[in-house]
């Protein structure tokens, strides 16, 4: 898998990261969609996710993702399908209780969750991806300390779950 490792602080940089990546696939150098597949460690929760091979991942400071080092990126239900484990999964909620933190009953991997900011997505762990399909990955700093005003000024969090 090869890694951008740099770390954008601003949106405004996250947005022109993003505008590169939409133009390249515009001028067909790279794919737009790829089928990802993975899963937890002891491999009972599997899934596939449809998503650029060229990851923009948020790394979000809030509790939980500090305590779980919670790095992931946003796709919508309709590019997601678990193919098995669902009897397996179980789920932790706290605070609003709109984020649904989903982990595998066995080992304890998140390789997936519903996220308080996209309810009508997920948030896939690049990390739980099998290899070979990860062109490049990009992380974005997301403050979810303060969390309200990260979203309201966040410029494309909201719209990362549309179909």
């Amino acid at each position: 898998m090869l890694r951008d490792t740099r770390e954008f602080t601003s949106a405004k940089q996250v947005v022109v990261a993003q505008k590169r990546v939409h133009y390249l696939v515009r001028l067909g150098l790279i794919m737009d969609c790829v089928k990802h597949t993975g899963g937890c460690h002891c491999g009972t929760v599997r899934f596939e996710v449809w998503n650029s091979p060229h990851l923009i991942v948020v790394n979000c400071d809030c509790s939980i993702c500090t305590k779980k080092q919670n790095h992931h990126f946003i796709v919508s239900k309709n590019k997601f399908t678990l193919l098995q484990g669902l009897d397996n999964l179980t789920t932790y909620t706290f605070n609003t209780h709109n984020a649904k933190h989903t982990f595998c009953k066995t080992c304890g991997v998140q390789s997936f969750y519903t996220p308080r900011s996209n309810p009508n997505g997920y948030g896939i762990a690049p990390h739980c991806l099998d290899p070979g399909t990860v062109l490049s990955l990009t992380v974005e700093k997301f403050c979810g300390q303060k969390w309200e005003e990260s979203m309201e000024n966040h410029p494309t969090i909201k719209s990362r779950s549309e179909p």
